[in-house]
């Protein structure tokens, strides 16, 4: 990836700029600072909702709902939910810039909804209501992690090929949850008895369930670490970009910025290329919550 900042798609377009071949592009976007997190992100967030969709009629039969054509429906109300968290959530988030804080709260209501879709507690019994309800509220947390997570990595890999960051996350998404869907199988099988010297408190949870939250648990903690430069919005706020060809053929370039852009800390030099003065270097620096 050419590290040329235009301010937008546009430009690059109308300045003639060719992408790398994708192998090429998929090197630079892991050698990209912040890329990682958006990536692990994502392929949990797949790895999750092709898991839970692959066994949907498993799971309803653990709440008591034999029925298929309520099945059916739990399994639907399950992809609406998805979507609609990538509408609303994934709205607020391309509003707000606040990929940070909203993916970690969507990581955190992930683990948390998992747990009754495979625990059963002995002096309950089944609880078909509550399930359910787990299960919408599952697909409204754990969808909008992929278009969030999906924007973010545009972002933070500007002006790497979009088209490779998205393919990127595709196939890693869908490779990895295809590897652990016949694991999460061969999990389904087991059980785990949790407090049984307690009558009241004595229950179980799958195997199955155990792992998702597992994988959950661990993406948050890896996320928690994310603190990265956004640079295409930096691009899209700078007021002119200007792009000169040096001794050899390299390309700099030298931008004005009209506005600040909410980053995690970094900064970045501006020059007056028609002067031919060197202006002061301006810091651009927030972080993402």
């Amino acid at each position: 990836c050419k590290h040329t900042l235009y301010s937008s798609e546009i430009e690059k377009m109308v300045k003639g700029e060719k992408e790398p071949p994708f192998l090429k592009s998929v090197s630079t976007l892991f050698s990209t600072r912040g890329f990682s997190r958006p990536l692990v992100a994502f392929i949990c967030s797949i790895t999750v909702t092709n898991i839970v969709g692959a066994f949907i009629d498993e799971v309803m039969e653990r709440g008591g709902i034999m029925d298929q054509f309520t099945i059916d429906l739990a399994g639907a109300g399950f992809e609406f939910a998805i979507l609609l968290g990538g509408i609303f959530i994934g709205g607020y988030v391309d509003k707000t810039k606040q990929y940070k804080s909203v993916t970690l709260g969507c990581l955190l209501a992930t683990m948390v909804l998992l747990i009754p879709l495979g625990l059963t507690e002995h002096a309950i019994g089944k609880e078909p209501i509550l399930l359910v309800a787990s299960l919408l509220g599952l697909g409204l947390a754990a969808g909008p992690v992929q278009p969030i997570n999906a924007e973010l990595a545009v972002d933070v890999a500007y002006p790497c090929d979009e088209t490779a960051v998205e393919s990127l996350q595709q196939i890693g998404g869908n490779l990895i949850s295809a590897l652990l869907v016949p694991l999460a199988e061969l999990a389904a099988e087991k059980d785990y008895q949790l407090l049984p010297t307690f009558p009241l408190l004595a229950s179980d949870i799958r195997g199955d369930v155990v792992l998702m939250t597992v994988i959950a648990a661990l993406t948050y903690w890896f996320y928690t670490g994310f603190d990265a430069p956004l640079m295409r919005t930096i691009a899209d706020s700078s007021g002119s970009t200007t792009t000169t060809t040096t001794e050899g053929g390299d390309e700099t370039t030298t931008t004005s910025l009209a506005m600040t852009a909410s980053v995690s800390p970094s900064s970045m030099a501006t020059n007056n290329n028609s002067s031919g003065e060197s202006s002061p270097s301006s810091e651009i620096s927030s972080s993402l919550s």
